[in-house]
């Protein structure tokens, strides 16, 4: 059996006025699960499907302390379309962020509550992606992450190197998971994470183990009252195995 990635999860101070701000930045409607939790998705989509990793906002108290090791790239068709992209969220409440990128043809933002992100020039690769090109995750060893990801998930790897690591749904559709070298190490929870669920009729305890033998580690939250499974990745990451469906 294995997994698919379905959608990443962002902890705000207000996920209802962050959702808003994403749902107009994707072009993607808006609905709640209940109180504290906000979700996006494309409209008229039928969930889970690998032509979208959809977001959830989930209310937190927690500051942002430090730069997200999970963020998400956006795509563009034209030069054109970079330059009103960046203006559209620049009105919506982005503002400009330096992170050390220097002179990089791409456009770093921040959201309203300050989770970076960045805004990419057109790449042919990404031209059939929906509005996310990648979900990117900075790393140590993207090979590892690579490998783990690899045999954790039903994703193709397509590209690894010392430095880079790519993955996409085995359908070819949707955005890419994307693993970055970066020397900062992980401090904290991270305020973004990733979450994975298996298919209609696997087994979810049998599925955790599986991922654990991979090099998973599980996460005691102390709670029985929640459905899914908490792990971390062989590089700390926390990550959600949701319920099969």
């Amino acid at each position: 059996m294995s997994t698919r990635l379905v959608q990443i999860t962002m902890k705000a101070r207000d996920d209802a006025a962050l959702g808003a701000f994403w749902a107009k930045a994707l072009g993607w409607g808006l609905a709640s699960e209940g109180p504290g939790v906000t979700n996006l998705e494309p409209e008229g989509f039928g969930y889970p499907d690998p032509s979208a990793v959809c977001v959830d906002l989930v209310v937190s108290s927690e500051p942002k302390t430090v730069k997200n090791r999970v963020h998400v790239d956006l795509a563009t068709t034209s030069p054109e379309h970079q330059a009103e992209l960046v203006a559209r969220l620049t009105e919506l409440g982005a503002t400009p962020v330096d992170i050390g990128q220097g002179d990089v043809p791409f456009t770093v933002l921040a959201d309203p509550e300050g989770n970076e992100f960045c805004v990419l020039e057109p790449r042919p690769i990404y031209r059939d992606t929906g509005p996310i090109a990648a979900v990117v995750v900075d790393c140590a060893d993207p090979r590892e992450m690579a490998r783990f990801w690899g045999e954790a998930t039903d994703w193709t790897v397509h590209e690894v190197t010392d430095r880079h690591a790519s993955l996409r749904s085995a359908a070819g559709v949707g955005p890419y998971l994307e693993f970055v070298r970066n020397p900062d190490p992980k401090t904290g929870w991270n305020r973004v994470h990733l979450d994975v669920r298996p298919y209609p009729g696997a087994d979810l305890a049998a599925e955790a183990a599986r991922l654990e033998t991979l090099g998973a580690t599980r996460v005691d939250l102390g709670r029985a009252d929640i459905p899914w499974t908490v792990l971390t990745d062989p590089e700390g990451n926390e990550f959600c195995l949701l319920t099969p469906a």
